[in-house]
């Protein structure tokens, strides 16, 4: 991969803001639409307001792709758009030796940080050996210098980190400047908010509390990263910016349309929701199709039914604040 020096000093980066994590187009034959994608992640980057955008995360289908289709969706979204907005990547992988590999790879070919997920293997009671943890992320500081950002699970998952864990994790790796926090936990929520932004050496947490958003900017969030952005990065744009002014009438009238979108996307199953962004997109033309890689299957038809009376709304002209 080409290396692109883009205008961002990417060792001063810092994760704040909005930041949507974009999809992957798929053609029918399960392989990468690289002409789609790019399109896509074009279409995202001209949001005005975004800080960043997110690759190879659970948006994209990240578990779904090779190591070397990861590499090649990091290469022509530097390509497309690396010399408009820092492009944060992905971290997936179970093994720590594989996820510093792939640290080193990202940063050589030009992200500007990288968003470290959990390995599953500490699903069977990770959470009691703080340790490993500590051990995955040094082993990818290790081989790279760039702003981290620890992707933070519920409780519910067995992937989660303990408050203290995550303490001791921000005192022995410095490089971790961020946490993408699915806590699932409004007080624990607020307790990471209050506690890791006042530190010294601060913590930003970005909420990916995508269903009671308006909650956690509020609570002083440093910003979002979700794979609503893909869609609705706008409105994600007018509501940080809202609650950022402090025109919490105008971030409730955002946040009623976001409620909207919330609900749909958000819905049981769980796993569904990126599958009904795509096929959202689809529907409004903006993409070529809505196909995803199995074990991901098309949606069932009231989902499609809904997702059809969703594409009818005009929220592009919802943004601007009312005078109130």
């Amino acid at each position: 991969m080409n290396r692109i020096l883009a205008q961002f000093d990417m060792r001063e980066f810092s994760p704040t803001g909005v930041i949507p994590a974009t999809l992957v187009c798929f053609n029918n034959d399960l392989s990468i639409d690289e002409a789609g994608s790019r399109k896509h992640i074009s279409d995202v980057a001209n949001i005005s307001g975004i800080s960043a955008i997110t690759v190879n995360g659970h948006a994209s289908e990240v578990g779904s792709c090779t190591f070397e289709e990861q590499a090649r969706i990091l290469d022509f979204s530097l390509t497309e758009v690396g010399d408009r907005v820092p492009i944060i990547s992905g971290v997936y992988a179970d093994g720590s030796l594989e996820a510093a590999k792939l640290a080193k790879a990202w940063d050589k070919a030009g992200a500007s940080a990288l968003l470290v997920f959990p390995s599953n293997v500490f699903g069977m009671g990770g959470f009691q050996r703080p340790e490993m943890a500590l051990e995955h992320f040094t082993r990818i500081a290790d081989a790279t210098d760039l702003p981290l950002i620890a992707f933070v699970y519920p409780v519910q998952s067995n992937l989660h980190f303990t408050f203290d864990g995550l303490i001791q994790l921000f005192d022995e790796v410095p490089t971790v400047k961020a946490i993408k926090d699915w806590c699932n936990d409004p007080k624990q929520h607020e307790r990471h908010i209050r506690e890791f932004q006042s530190r010294p050496h601060p913590v930003n947490v970005l909420t990916t509390h995508s269903s009671w958003l308006m909650s956690s900017l509020s609570l002083g969030a440093a910003g979002l990263l979700s794979g609503a952005g893909s869609v609705v990065a706008s409105l994600q744009v007018a509501l940080f910016d809202a609650v950022q002014s402090g025109n919490l009438y105008h971030a409730r009238d955002v946040n009623d349309i976001l409620y909207t979108f919330q609900q749909a996307f958000y819905a049981d199953p769980f796993l569904d929701m990126h599958n009904r962004m795509k096929h959202f997109l689809y529907l409004r033309r903006q993409f070529p199709n809505s196909v995803v890689r199995p074990p991901l299957m098309p949606l069932p038809p009231h989902d499609v039914s809904q997702l059809k009376e969703l594409a009818k709304i005009d929220f592009d002209n919802s943004r601007k604040p009312q005078n109130k």
